[in-house]
């Protein structure tokens, strides 16, 4: 599963193989990173574990979506949290645990800080943490990368 995002970890600290995260800065409007995260069907634009997504809804807490990764069965995911123009979580179930992503921004001046973070959950976690979490971590930069790149072109 992918889902969503390629990961990669940051070498911050508190980081590790069933959580981690991954932070950039662009001089695009955080309005810009926003109608990126949240365009699910063009979510395959950026993140190249992904072949495919689909929103059964509008953009909101609650609502279910379903994915389908380069590798692996079609996933369903739920919006968890949500907070219009700041972040919201998402979360697809793996045996006895989640796969959790959240995805923060603000700005810090002139420039927009936005935030990938992964998480395994569950008396399994640390499997599917190494099973797929390797391969999240690898792709997570390129897709925090791409998401920069199409931002900053739009403003």
């Amino acid at each position: 599963m992918m889902i969503l995002l390629a990961l990669a970890a940051n070498t911050a600290a508190g980081q590790n193989s069933s959580q981690f995260s991954h932070t950039l800065t662009t001089s695009a409007p955080a309005s810009d990173i926003w109608r990126i995260w949240t365009d699910v069907p063009n979510w395959h634009v950026w993140d190249s574990g992904l072949r495919s997504a689909e929103l059964l809804g509008p953009f909101a807490l609650g609502t279910k979506g379903k994915l389908l990764p380069d590798k692996g069965p079609k996933a369903r995911f739920r919006i968890t949290e949500f907070s219009e123009g700041q972040g919201y979580t998402f979360a697809t179930s793996i045996p006895l645990g989640k796969l959790i992503v959240a995805r923060r921004l603000h700005r810090e001046g002139n420039q927009t800080v936005f935030t990938h973070d992964v998480q395994f959950t569950g008396p399994l976690k640390g499997i599917f943490a190494r099973s797929l979490g390797k391969r999240y971590r690898k792709m997570l930069p390129e897709a925090m990368e791409a998401i920069r790149r199409l931002a900053e072109t739009q403003s």
